[in-house]
């Protein structure tokens, strides 16, 4: 099935394109960059700005092949008018699958962002930043980069997130902080009311018996202490 793109966007000479995917008008789409299948891109968005870091190559890669880092995108995702995604720099910049950036969001170079991600209007996304699995990130957030975004967590409105959001849990503020679980996305997911205890005093508390939770749950949590520990 082919591509639908709109004659006034403009796709670079590194660019490879799935099947079924709409581009709107006036959008930029800068290699080298890989998207996948059933994608939405709205009109005016920018895909593969130059990374913001001083000494990066910069020119005009909408006609010319630059060989940086590069973007990937998944399948079946939703970007909104003016959002714009910067190129990777030590690494690709990557968006998985059936996630929505709404209008204005920006996602800076070697972001990494999981499936079923929800980054709201006008979200800053800082540099090396990674949103895990069925994130969602309110209106006008601004992550700080190289933190990690919880599984399943809820980042608050105009939130200044300045340190790692643990998964499962809703954070909210400036500085933003962990306040209680996520229970709309637990009760999405599935998760039984058995493990609300044990997981607040993972997530947001000293416990860390991994066994006092579900298995599918240990993933996330595992790597959350981890980092917790590393920090």
């Amino acid at each position: 099935m082919s591509n639908r793109i709109h004659p006034t966007a403009v796709l670079g000479p590194e660019v490879e394109l799935g099947d079924n995917n709409v581009i709107g008008p006036f959008t930029v789409i800068q290699g080298p960059v890989v998207i996948g299948d059933d994608n939405f891109i709205a009109s005016h968005v920018s895909i593969g700005g130059a990374a913001e870091v001083h000494g990066h190559i910069y020119g005009p890669s909408w006609d010319e092949a630059l060989g940086e880092g590069g973007i990937t995108i998944g399948d079946r995702n939703i970007l909104k008018e003016f959002v714009t995604v910067n190129t990777g720099w030590q690494d690709r910049t990557i968006i998985g699958n059936d996630t929505m950036l709404m209008g204005k969001a920006h996602l800076g170079h070697d972001a990494h962002v999981g499936d079923r991600v929800t980054i709201s209007c006008a979200v800053l996304v800082g540099g090396h930043t990674v949103i895990e699995d069925d994130a969602t990130v309110g209106l006008g957030a601004a992550l700080h980069q190289r933190l990690t975004i919880g599984a399943a967590s809820m980042t608050g409105m105009q939130a200044a997130v300045t340190r790692d959001v643990p998964p499962f849990t809703i954070a909210m503020g400036a500085p933003a902080r962990p306040t209680r679980l996520n229970m709309f996305r637990l009760d999405k997911l599935g998760v039984g009311p058995a493990n609300h205890e044990p997981l607040a005093a993972i997530v947001l508390g000293e416990e860390t018996d991994l066994d006092l939770i579900d298995a599918e749950l240990r993933g996330p949590v595992r790597a959350w202490l981890d980092r917790r520990e590393r920090a």
